[in-house]
């Protein structure tokens, strides 16, 4: 890649954590920050990050939109973060009918092999993929949260678990997995997760929902990105005078 561009093109493919999504502490709902990851980003690379990420979506329908997009337009860099919807369950069903098998909303054989074939497409295009780990989430919260604080409805939603530590654990699998593809198809990754559990406690940069980073979390994704980023591509960040002029 010619590493004397002045502008290069980014885009985002992701669920809500790249969306910016947060809970509003006060109303109790969600919504999109200013001051998520993709924005701070924005402001010290150079050239423009066009971000496709939507609350909710699962790597299916995320890579669905990439492809339409990467056929109408080029791209220098494509980072991609899913795994958090896909691992998740229709909780609803589950404290419904506990007794039941459920299955999460995307299985884990079919987040591997489409984030493998997602790699190799961009790759193919002569675009670099970038893969984002997931960050942590804190399954206690999470189960208040699903639970809508129901009691009737944690006690079936932990019936058919069986501990509250194996949503952490189910989340990890799919986690694992990102890793595993990374490695196999020798793509470069960025461990946000370990930028999380290096903190003394870190919930505390997430919201009270368990699962979204809030703006300490988001802010925190930008650093560890920016990180990589100086280390390996530094060429790739605004110096001091451009971020003055712009």
């Amino acid at each position: 890649m010619d590493n004397m561009k002045d502008n290069y093109h980014f885009i985002i493919s992701g669920d809500s954590i790249s969306k910016g999504v947060i809970l509003d502490e006060k109303r109790k709902k969600y919504i999109v920050s200013k001051n998520n990851y993709v924005s701070i980003l924005q402001q010290k690379l150079k050239g423009a990050a066009f971000n496709l990420s939507k609350f909710g979506a699962t790597i299916t329908y995320g890579v669905n939109k990439l492809q339409k997009i990467l056929a109408q337009q080029k791209a220098d860099f494509v980072l991609i973060e899913y795994g958090g919807n896909d691992c998740d369950f229709n909780w609803d069903e589950v404290a419904n009918t506990p007794e039941e098998n459920h299955c999460p909303r995307t299985d884990l054989n079919i987040f591997e092999q489409t984030l493998k074939d997602t790699v190799h497409f961009i790759k193919a295009k002569d675009i670099v993929p970038i893969l984002m780990t997931l960050p942590p989430l804190n399954a206690d919260l999470y189960l208040k949260w699903i639970s809508k604080n129901n009691v009737l409805k944690e006690k079936n939603i932990l019936r058919w678990l069986g501990s509250v530590t194996k949503i952490y654990w189910w989340q990890e699998r799919y986690n694992a997995v990102i890793l595993k593809v990374a490695e196999e198809t020798q793509t470069t990754w960025i461990d946000i997760r370990r930028a999380f559990l290096l903190q003394p406690d870190f919930s505390k940069f997430l919201c009270s929902d368990g699962i979204h980073p809030n703006e300490a979390g988001q802010k925190l994704i930008a650093d560890k990105i920016l990180e990589y980023i100086k280390i390996n591509n530094s060429y790739l960040v605004k110096d001091e005078t451009d971020r003055i002029l712009v």
